[in-house]
């Protein structure tokens, strides 16, 4: 049976989803145009993007951005809604933009580890992007880039000819170790993946469709909530009971069918629910929340992602990349 959501229970959960999860819920607060500050300073826009003298594509174009600009966030606000697209637009310095295609970025370089870890150490990227290197007999080929909050198993740290560190992380598509800027990528301590509700033994997620909406609940009492991205056509995202049956802190999503192609290295936080790949993870391929989005995974948000990786069963331990299980946390998607 679903569960209901008394208002007390709403708040307590608002509350709770709502700290550093991308874009806010409108209401609470802000003017009644739905103008606010920004929720994050730093955009990284996915595609080429349009830019207008107001939140609507009926006003005046005064250019675009391309792929990749890293520009600088000054306002959000609801503006002209779109089907395909959620309603928040941003304002730069130089027009307003929507926000469904632009990702929430910071701009944080490290200090590189003299030494990896034997067995490799986990590591984020934490600048908006950073280029990935093959290094073969030819000489340093590009490959891809890796965005922020993409995650990667580092297994060598070097140092260039120029004295700049590398990592070394392994891309268990390719089955090839590729080269990335060493202050680029964070480690990410034990602390960060200790499981959450430890002692909670009854655990289950809600996912509805309709509403794109993903609660998890304790004892029958949500805990958790928020908007997510499934499947585009009807299907895509099946209904129905589920279990996590596979975790992975990353992994680089691929599929050469036609109609249906897709290559993305370093998706976050990582739990299959289903052996045909359905899955929740962290996405940074767009920032269309509250849409369906997806070719049938349960799309969210990086930080969303990482929350739901800690708190479902089976629990991974930091030194693991992968692990399976039997009877993981319970998954109801509703078509609701």
């Amino acid at each position: 049976m679903r569960s209901n959501i008394n208002r007390r229970d709403f708040l307590k959960l608002f509350g709770a989803a709502a700290i550093g999860f991308g874009f806010r819920d409108f209401p609470p607060g802000g003017d009644p145009a739905g103008k606010r500050p920004p929720s994050f300073r730093l955009g990284r826009t996915i595609y080429s993007i349009r830019y207008y003298d107001r939140s609507s594509e009926s006003g005046k174009e005064l250019g675009f951005y391309n792929r990749d600009a890293v520009v600088e966030i000054l306002e959000e606000r609801l503006g002209e809604p779109k089907p395909t697209q959620n309603s928040i637009w941003l304002r730069t310095k130089d027009g307003w933009m929507r926000s469904s295609f632009v990702q929430p970025v910071q701009e944080q370089t490290n200090e590189p580890l003299d030494k990896i870890p034997n067995g490799g150490a986990l590591m984020e990227v934490t600048v908006p992007y950073t280029q990935a290197w093959s290094i073969g007999d030819q000489g340093w080929k590009r490959m891809y880039r890796c965005y922020y909050g993409t995650t990667y198993w580092v297994t060598y740290a070097f140092t260039g000819v120029n004295g700049s560190r590398w990592y070394q992380i392994f891309d268990e598509r390719y089955r090839e170790l590729f080269a990335v800027d060493a202050t680029h990528l964070r480690p990410i301590k034990a602390e960060e993946l200790s499981k959450i509700s430890p002692d909670v033994t009854d655990k289950h997620i809600e996912i509805y469709l309709k509403r794109q909406r993903f609660t998890a609940f304790e004892y029958g009492k949500p805990v958790f909530t928020t908007p997510t991205a499934t499947g585009v056509f009807e299907g895509d995202t099946p209904l129905g009971e589920f279990r996590v049956e596979r975790k992975t802190p990353s992994r680089h999503m691929a599929s050469n069918l036609e109609g249906n192609e897709f290559d993305l290295p370093g998706v976050p936080w990582v739990c299959y629910i289903a052996w045909t790949g359905v899955s929740f993870h962290g996405t940074y391929w767009h920032n269309n929340y509250g849409t369906p989005q997806s070719h049938g995974c349960i799309n969210l948000t990086p930080e969303a992602a990482k929350w739901v990786y800690r708190w479902t069963d089976p629990f991974v331990p930091a030194d693991e990349n992968y692990l399976e299980a039997d009877r993981g946390t319970r998954v109801i998607v509703y078509d609701t």
